[in-house]
């Protein structure tokens, strides 16, 4: 299958950060030419992309699609709140069809605004189904189950025994990793440390060394949560997460707004990879990451939405215009400017996922994860004179993705989904959060 884009203004984020004017051509699932102009050539499809901008598809490194349902449902509240008097709940009371219509939804609108690769967590029970919208949508992913085998305020129903956490998520890695020609990758999902028994950590630990996966958790997003962790656990997350052997290349950390000096350098000696999630993180009043100090320090930094119950949406164009916004008071104009936050939504992404080599920057050789925007409208003019980024990261909207391109294969096109039927996602939607709701009132929400 080839795919010819023509005429396009394309933003590579390669090294040179070069923004070419020309023509590009995917081959099965690869980019195989930038050019001028590529002739000669008899594609299957041809795209006239003429007036319009096609950047790498964005990459977001935190997304909880078990949570989309519950969009609105755990507003004005702050974190751990959140999660003990709505989404634990929501969350126990959930069945297979929820998960996946959950799922249904927060893929949709991933890639109707132009994500094409995500690092997702699930809840407790029936993942499976969400792995199995994943493989549905297109999308480009690494996902795991979540992990809890102890806490306060916790449904019985999501408390697992330790054993069982470990084989049921072995066997989800067994069956779902590199599904696809390793389009889906799985990653070990330990909710966060309160919520995680050491015995528990320390196998995770061992299990993503002997598969060579990813780790995926939270840490240090709200101030009550670090003092929780201090108490048990005799010192602070991140340190604890060094001492047990946690934090290398493979660990993802969501959030990290609250870091001491030790906690910094252990991130950025250790190289673990950080998710910042500005949305949610104002949502619930956890806090402000610095981001322009781990910037300058080399940590790897990319962006997620979280769940849409704690933003409420799941749009990298909102995201990266508070990544950019929310610094500047504090650290000046330029902290972190448009280039800095863009390829944080590109190249960040494709680092925190471990796949640099693979997407995030449209080269020659690369995966074809491309996305079409047609800038022409009102809120985006003028077009000449002005930073291309600039013009993507302060003034584009969800609205103007046009066309999306997942691993080669056209899963949106003219802003119409192709591999997710609309009408049928949305009505199930709305039947599966009636029934969880009416379903709470009726489950063991406790201990």
């Amino acid at each position: 299958m080839e795919i010819l884009i023509k005429n396009a203004e394309i933003i590579t984020m390669n090294e040179k950060s070069e923004i070419l004017h020309g023509d590009l051509l995917i081959r099965d699932d690869r980019i195989v030419a930038i050019k001028d102009k590529i002739e000669n050539v008899t594609a299957d499809k041809i795209i006239d992309a003429t007036g319009k901008t096609v950047i790498p598809g964005f990459i977001q490194s935190h997304i909880h699609l078990c949570q989309t349902l519950f969009r609105g449902q755990g507003d004005d509240l702050e974190l751990l709140d959140w999660l003990s008097k709505k989404i634990w709940p929501l969350e126990a009371a959930h069945d297979e069809e929820s998960i996946y219509y959950s799922a249904m939804l927060g893929l949709g609108e991933l890639i109707r605004s132009g994500t094409t690769s995500i690092i997702d967590m699930e809840t407790v029970r029936h993942t499976d189904y969400a792995f199995q919208a994943i493989a549905e949508s297109g999308i480009r992913a690494i996902a795991g189950k979540v992990m809890m085998d102890q806490g306060a305020n916790v449904p019985s129903i999501l408390l697992e025994n330790t054993s069982s956490s470990i084989q049921e998520s072995v066997d989800l890695l067994e069956k779902w990793h590199l599904f696809d020609n390793g389009r889906i990758h799985y990653a070990f999902s330990p909710r966060f440390v309160i919520s995680c028994s050491e015995k528990m950590l320390v196998q995770v630990r061992d299990l993503s060394q002997q598969y060579q996966v990813m780790v995926h958790t939270h840490a240090s997003e709200n101030k009550t949560e670090i003092e929780i962790v201090e108490r048990e656990r005799g010192m602070r997350n991140i340190v604890y997460l060094d001492h047990i052997g946690l934090a290398n290349p493979r660990l993802l950390l969501a959030h990290c707004i609250w870091l001491d000096e030790q906690e910094k350098r252990i991130i950025r000696d250790r190289g673990v990879k950080v998710s910042h999630c500005p949305g949610s993180n104002l949502k619930l009043a956890s806090g402000i990451a610095n981001t322009p100090e781990m910037h300058d320090q080399g940590v790897f930094l990319s962006i997620g939405a979280d769940g849409a119950p704690c933003n409420n949406n799941l749009d990298m164009f909102n995201e990266m215009r508070l990544t950019a916004l929310i610094q500047k008071p504090d650290h000046g104009p330029t902290a972190m400017d448009a280039k800095k936050v863009f390829k944080m939504a590109t190249m960040g992404g494709a680092a925190a996922m471990g796949m640099e080599k693979e997407i995030g920057s449209l080269e020659v050789g690369k995966k074809a994860d491309v996305v079409i925007l047609d800038l022409n409208d009102f809120h985006t003019y003028p077009s000449t004179e002005v930073d291309p980024i600039s013009r993507i990261v302060y003034s584009a909207t969800r609205a103007d993705v046009e066309t999306t391109i997942i691993n080669g294969k056209i899963v949106m096109e003219d802003q119409r989904l192709l591999t997710i039927d609309k009408s049928t996602v949305l009505k199930e939607a709305n039947s599966s959060i009636q029934r969880l709701v009416r379903r709470i009132s009726r489950v063991d929400t406790m201990i």
